[in-house]
């Protein structure tokens, strides 16, 4: 294998860390204290080393960041891919994967994992929160390591469903920002071979029963792979008849993420035949997350809308 150059474009997405720091403070207030990764409960992605490992692994660190109403915790050196696992006291047997975002320079993972959990458990659904692997922290042909620990993820919370009690049928994903592009992938790319198979896990279907993009990068314009565009990233061009449900929010006030992407992703679906649904804001900003948007604005109750478009989506009669 060899290291390929990996570079999100885009003056926010290059800007990383610095740029959603930066962003105005909608917050209602400072984040939850108690807030630790990873929880308890976890399990590991890989046994061994993740593929495409560098001889010298990133070293994981945790760092408090953002301005002083919403300090929040975020990752870099994921060396070991986990995914963390938050149950409702009163499950219904629904589940979810959260993807955090971060630019692929780090994970947010209070903002779009653990809040998450918060948000979704008291509603029944069971989260998983995954704290994949940075593609610029050294791994080996890194464009595709995001991927393999998303696809992963899906298939061991498939095989264990009875010891979550979740129906495995029904287990969706929802990705945020560039964790956006990711669950976008795995829409369109689950059945992408970008591994060699290790147990029978790997014979698992990796599809999401459904996909949930909040304020998403989709677009291959978005991440360069070398000298050129990762097409196999424009997740537009791939929506097919196997893509599943989408549900889409972003803010059209966004500095960071354009409308254009999650835009182009719901074209894609309507012209395809793909369910989808999309709720555009006109205020919100970027990484404000299932909490942090103030609550007179229409944008703080998507996570009741999204919801209630899961309960709709899984009673919907199978797609001919």
């Amino acid at each position: 294998m060899t290291t390929t150059p990996l570079t999100l474009h885009r003056r926010a997405l290059i800007g990383g860390g610095a740029a959603l720091a930066a962003m105005p403070a909608r917050a209602q207030g400072a984040a939850p204290a108690g807030a630790a990764w990873p929880p308890a409960e976890r399990f590991r992605l890989w046994p061994g080393r993740a593929p495409n490992a560098p001889a010298r692994l990133p070293t994981p660190a945790l760092t408090l960041n953002g301005p002083p109403d919403r300090r929040e915790l975020w990752l870099t050196g994921v060396a070991e891919p986990v995914v963390g696992v938050y149950r409702p006291e009163r499950p219904d047997g629904r589940a979810i994967l959260s993807i955090p975002g971060g630019g692929y320079r780090f994970l947010s993972v209070e903002n779009e994992g653990i809040n998450v959990a918060r948000t979704l458990n008291p509603l029944g659904v069971t989260v998983f929160v995954l704290a994949y692997r940075l593609p610029g922290e050294g791994w080996l042909e890194p464009e595709d390591v995001a991927l393999q620990d998303a696809q992963r993820a899906m298939r061991l919370i498939r095989r264990d469903a009875a010891r979550w009690g979740i129906d495995s049928a029904g287990l969706g994903a929802v990705g945020f920002s560039a964790g956006g592009l990711l669950a976008a992938s795995l829409a369109v790319a689950w059945a992408d071979p970008v591994y060699r198979a290790l147990d029978a896990a790997d014979r698992i279907d990796a599809r999401p029963a459904y996909a949930g993009l909040v304020y998403p990068v989709t677009s291959g314009d978005l991440m360069r792979v070398g000298a050129g565009p990762a097409a196999r990233f424009d997740a537009p061009r791939r929506v097919g008849r196997g893509t599943p449900p989408l549900f889409i929010v972003h803010a059209l006030d966004d500095p960071v993420v354009p409308a254009r992407e999650p835009i182009a992703m719901m074209t894609a679906a309507r012209e395809a035949n793909v369910p989808v649904e999309a709720h555009f804001f006109a205020e919100g900003g970027h990484g404000f997350g299932p909490r942090y948007l103030a609550s007179e604005l229409p944008g703080s109750r998507w996570p009741d809308l999204f919801d209630r478009w899961i309960k709709r989506t899984l009673a919907a009669p199978p797609r001919p």
